[in-house]
Formats: C-alpha cells, sequence, structure tokens
C-alpha cells in the first residue's frame, strides 16, 4: 500500500515553499520538458493516458476536460482561453489544499504553467479563500519568485509562450466552491451557480473557453509529465490511479494530512493514524466531506477511490475522512452540519433555500427530545424534495448525512425522543467540522 509521496514530496524539507528548494528537486522540468518536447495536445493527450481525475470531488477525467476547450481557435478575433484554479477549499472536514499551497505552492504554480500551454490559455486564475491570508501571502511571493526566474511572463523559458497568474482571495462562501459560482464570483458578481449547460468549457469566465481545476488536480500534473502517464496509471486502482491525500480528522490518535495511493481503506488509514482514540470503538465516519453518505464500522475495507466509493453507497468527494466513535451523537453532528449548509445556501433556488432551513428546525426537535414518530418521515419527505431538484450539488449534499443516518442510527433518533434528549452525555463535544 505504500507508495514513493507525490504531493507530499517535499513538505518535510527546510524552506519548503521556496523555488530553491523546489529547483534542487528537480521543480520545472515538467514544465521544460512540455514546452520543449511536446506540443499542446500531446500534453493533453499524455494527462488523459493517465487517467488523472478530478480531486475537487467529482473525480471528471482531467485530460477529457481539458480536450473539450476548443482547439485551434486561438488566431486573429477568437475568444481567449482561461485557467481557473478552485482553491476555495470549503467543504467540512477537508484541509489538504491549505497546507499543500503552504508548504510547496511552485508545484500548483507548474502544474498551472502546463496546464496553460496545453489548453492554449494565457491568463491563469488562483481562486483561493480569504479567510486564509497566510496562504494568499505564500502564494503572492511564490508567483513573484516564478516571475523572476520566467516560469511566467512574456516568453516564458524562451519558448514564445506566454502565460500569467493572478491570486484571487474569495470573499469567505462555500457555494464559491461550485465553479460557476466561483466564476461569477471572479467577475465580480454575488456567487451563485449558473444555469448549465452552457459549460465553462465553451462560456466560462467572461464567456470564454474555461477550465476550471482543483489544487491537487494541478499539482499532479508535473508528475505525469516528467514520470510519464504509464507510472502514474500505475499507483491505485486503474479507474483511479494516482494518490490522494487523505484528510483524516476527529477521534483519531494522530489526526492529520496521510497521502496515500487511491483506493487506500480507512482501516489502513487508522493504522497509520494509530487508530480510533484509546477506549473507544469507530461509530461513522464520512468518505469525503459532510456532505458525503457517511459510513460506519461495516465499511472499514471499503477502498477509498471515486468508483469504489459509490458503490458502496457514497462519495470520494475531497477525501475528507471524519472520524466518530461510540461518544459522540450522529443527531447532533448531523444538525450541525445542516446548519452549515442552510447558512451557506445562496437562496437561489426554492428547494435549497427553503429545504435546508425547515431540516434545521426538524433537526433541532428531534436532538432536544421534542420531536414526534412522524418528523423523522417528514424529514426524508424534504430531502427527497430537495435532491436531484435543487440548482446545485449543495442541496444534494445537504441531504446526505441526513438520509444516511436515519439509515444506519434511526433508532438513536427514536432514543432522543423517548429519553427527552441525547442519551449519550450531554457535555460532549461534537466533531461536525463545520466553519
Amino acid at each position: 500500500m505504500p507508495t514513493t509521496p507525490m504531493l507530499t514530496a517535499r513538505w518535510a524539507e527546510k524552506d519548503s515553499w521556496l523555488l530553491s528548494t523546489y529547483e534542487r528537486l528537480g521543480g520545472y522540468d515538467g514544465l521544460r520538458k512540455a514546452l520543449t518536447e511536446m506540443t499542446p495536445d500531446e500534453v493533453i493527450a499524455e494527462v488523459k493516458a493517465s487517467s488523472l481525475r478530478g480531486r475537487g470531488g467529482a473525480g471528471f477525467p482531467t485530460g477529457m476536460k481539458w480536450s473539450f476547450i476548443p482547439q485551434g481557435t486561438e488566431g486573429q478575433g477568437a475568444k481567449p482561453h482561461y485557467l481557473v484554479v478552485n482553491a476555495d477549499e470549503s467543504e467540512p472536514g477537508t484541509c489538504r489544499d491549505v497546507p499543500l499551497m503552504l508548504a510547496d505552492p511552485h508545484a500548483l504554480l507548474e502544474g498551472i504553467a502546463i496546464a496553460c500551454y496545453a489548453v492554449r490559455a494565457k491568463e491563469a486564475f488562483i481562486y483561493v479563500r480569504g479567510e486564509v491570508p497566510h496562504v494568499v501571502r505564500r502564494l503572492h511571493a511564490a508567483v513573484a519568485e516564478a516571475y523572476a526566474a520566467g516560469y511566467f511572463g512574456t516568453d516564458v523559458l524562451g519558448s514564445g509562450v506566454d502565460i500569467n497568474v493572478v491570486v484571487h482571495a474569495g470573499a469567505g462562501a462555500y457555494i464559491c466552491g461550485e465553479e460557476t459560482a466561483l466564476l461569477d464570483s471572479l467577475e465580480g458578481y454575488r456567487g451563485q451557480p449558473r444555469l448549465k449547460p452552457p459549460f465553462p468549457a465553451t462560456h466560462g469566465l467572461y464567456g470564454c473557453p474555461t477550465v476550471v481545476n482543483n489544487v491537487g488536480t494541478l499539482a499532479s500534473v508535473p508528475p505525469i509529465i516528467t514520470g510519464g502517464a504509464a507510472a502514474f496509471a500505475g499507483i491505485g486502482p486503474e479507474k483511479s490511479p494516482g494518490t490522494s491525500i487523505y484528510s483524516l480528522s476527529g477521534r483519531v490518535t494522530r489526526p492529520g494530512q496521510y497521502e496515500a495511493p487511491m483506493g487506500t481503506t480507512l482501516r489502513e488509514l487508522l493504522e497509520m493514524a494509530g487508530g480510533i482514540r484509546e477506549g473507544h470503538e469507530l461509530k461513522f465516519w464520512t468518505p469525503g466531506g459532510s456532505s458525503t453518505p457517511m459510513f460506519t464500522q461495516e465499511h472499514l475495507d471499503v477502498p477509498l477511490d471515486f468508483d469504489s466509493v459509490a458503490a458502496a453507497g457514497s462519495l470520494n468527494g475531497t477525501s475528507a475522512l471524519m472520524v466518530f466513535d461510540d461518544s459522540d451523537c450522529v443527531v447532533r453532528a448531523t444538525l450541525k452540519w445542516t446548519e452549515f449548509y442552510a447558512h451557506e445556501s445562496c437562496g437561489k433556488c426554492t428547494p435549497c433555500r427553503e429545504g435546508t432551513y425547515w431540516m434545521v428546525q426538524i433537526l433541532e426537535r428531534l436532538e432536544h427530545g421534542t420531536g414526534t414518530d412522524e418528523d423523522l418521515d417528514t424529514l426524508l419527505d424534504t430531502c427527497d424534495n430537495i435532491n436531484g431538484r435543487s440548482f446545485c450539488a449543495l442541496g444534494d449534499g445537504a441531504t446526505s448525512p441526513i438520509v444516511s443516518s436515519i439509515q444506519y442510527f434511526r433508532d438513536e433518533y427514536v432514543a432522543h425522543r423517548t429519553h427527552g434528549g441525547c442519551p449519550l452525555a450531554a457535555d460532549q463535544p461534537v466533531l461536525a467540522g463545520a466553519h
């Protein structure tokens, strides 16, 4: 299961964020190879052959997404192409893009430069959460280093290719993690999802062809170019290759970021993290953040890749594993998550705007032991009216913890009513990961 790290390979190096450190360890070799030995179409073909899938949650094949950009349209009068980096890490429980950008920002920047060359984009934008000013400062410093060294700007490395990158700090809205809401925010509008089609590949930023990629996706591109698609595809499952940074938080001995091949199980990750805290047992956990249906002990050996997790009834999402033990109340955790989604709903569509509000009201009654037998059915009926009917995936994600918690822990919901409140210790803090 263990393999040579790619995304975290330089994290332990002294001054790992500096350009000098990155270059000393082979940094920007992938960009040089792409510019001097490969055409843009060959770069796209190599990434497509690697079977790299987007690390932002959806798991869409990266090379295929790049190939959707209209090619051969960069002549006079044609619309410019853009690359937008979704660094608006906001899914509860997720914390891998922030440490990556802090410890190794040039890995992201090299991936950006290669991607821009491949999709024939002269401008790239990094949309990063405004709540992490230390990351914003680190990115600005790294971009300045990269420009000074000739990796960005006019005539990059003497190739005749122009590539520019802008760091943009968002205002802190969960909905801006959705790619079209991010684009609206980047253009200066209120962050709300757009109707699709048309898709960003043809009508994205400023109505132009645009690729939107996650931080982890782009940071995975340089190793593919330098080491070859076959080597990357040989790591992990055939349909979900490469490594992932698993954010392991909650009731574990050593929470943190663990890079491992896609398809690693929670059982294996817990071995790396020292197991569940002493004296307790695993109760429930999320495979990809709070918007993914929760799992229980019976799912310890589910391979954590896109297809295996989906087959088991959840989503791999952002590989954010929040772990809860037998001291945690599933009803309270679900309530806290639902409060988060109700707060972060952009209000554009009725199912999400109204549904998340009413789900909070019902869950509060259930949590405090004042609910009725009919409340659970009403809650599930409300979820059914939101799921698949909201404008974007926020509504679907908000229903996931509710439906799955009732599926696995219906008796605990009932126990709240019979006990007149939570049957667990009232002073136990909840690990809900809500921002």
